[in-house]
């Protein structure tokens, strides 16, 4: 028998992005699929019944509570009823079918914890986004998307081993959860599956980049970029990633030393300078509350979520 995947999407005030994300899978995808869209919170209170009246077959469920990404993805999972869990961003569209490749990447080695598709552009589908990953730098917390702003000829055609997923597009299977955990939630927003990609591979597995399967992406509709929510959240995080995700201490501190002393007064200088005054508070906020955490126990974050 033909196994199941489940879709599970976050939707926050994107009706539109959603609906067009839903209509390009029925139009294009051939493998055994069911959708969970999970409504967190949006402001409109009749798009979650507007999303289940004119797709009856898929799954939405309405959270009168903000529970970020991970949370809302968490949200999806325990509903889901396929043996493999696809998380896509509702701002996606496929123009062919992409299930099966994933799928059969996870079963081509039981070693393979996750797995995300070449990612491009939306409309111009010939400019990556994503070809895979480097590794993160211990100190600066930076990476890159592999051939991310390029136009795509081919020359990441190639699978393979990769550091980190996409947060736009990731597949594992449901079985693998129990030796990895639920996307941690205490982010919020930001870092998730970054940090969720650490502690696959923590347990023991790979992650995976496949080309065989394109997504196109539409890329921060829903939060904008520069907004005071991702600078909040971006400072705050870096924090917390690094006290997760860093095993050597000394790095880690390095890690603390730079986003405190180096990184926060560059970002402080340049929002000055161009006048982005609305954005200072965000980015104090999140250093405050980033170096509140990383002295705190690993329950820390559940208090933050909530900015």
């Amino acid at each position: 028998m033909i196994k199941k995947v489940s879709i599970i999407t976050i939707n926050y005030n994107g009706l539109k992005d959603t609906v067009e994300m839903i209509e390009s899978l029925a139009a294009h995808e051939t493998y055994r699929y069911e959708i969970i869209i999970i409504d967190n919170a949006s402001t409109d209170p009749l798009g979650h019944t507007l999303l289940q009246s004119k797709f009856p077959d898929i799954q939405v469920i309405r959270s009168e509570k903000n529970l970020g990404f991970a949370g809302g993805n968490n949200l999806g999972i325990s509903q889901a009823k396929g043996e493999y869990l696809l998380f896509l961003n509702n701002d996606t569209i496929i123009t062919c079918p992409v299930l099966e490749n994933l799928v059969n990447a996870l079963d081509s080695d039981p070693r393979i914890g996750a797995v995300s598709p070449k990612i491009v552009c939306w409309p111009e589908k010939q400019r990556l986004q994503y070809a895979g990953s480097t590794p993160m730098s211990p100190v600066t917390l930076r990476n890159s998307n592999i051939g991310y702003g390029q136009i795509d000829q081919g020359q990441f055609n190639k699978p393979g081993e990769t550091a980190f997923t996409h947060g736009a597009a990731m597949m594992i299977r449901a079985a693998d959860l129990m030796k990895f955990g639920l996307m941690p939630e205490f982010y919020f927003l930001y870092y998730e599956e970054l940090d969720w990609c650490v502690q696959i591979q923590r347990a023991g597995f790979q992650i995976r980049y496949e080309p065989r399967s394109v997504i196109c992406h539409k890329e921060s509709m829903s939060v904008g970029k520069q907004s005071p929510l991702q600078v909040y959240y971006h400072t705050r995080n870096r924090l917390l990633f690094a006290k997760r995700s860093i095993d050597k201490r000394d790095e880690r501190i390095y890690s603390y030393i730079y986003q405190t002393l180096m990184a926060f007064p560059k970002h402080l200088s340049i929002y000055l300078v161009k006048g982005r005054f609305r954005l200072i508070g965000a980015l104090v906020k999140g250093l405050i509350n980033g170096l509140i955490a990383i002295n705190k126990d690993m329950n820390y974050g559940k208090e933050l979520s909530s900015h």
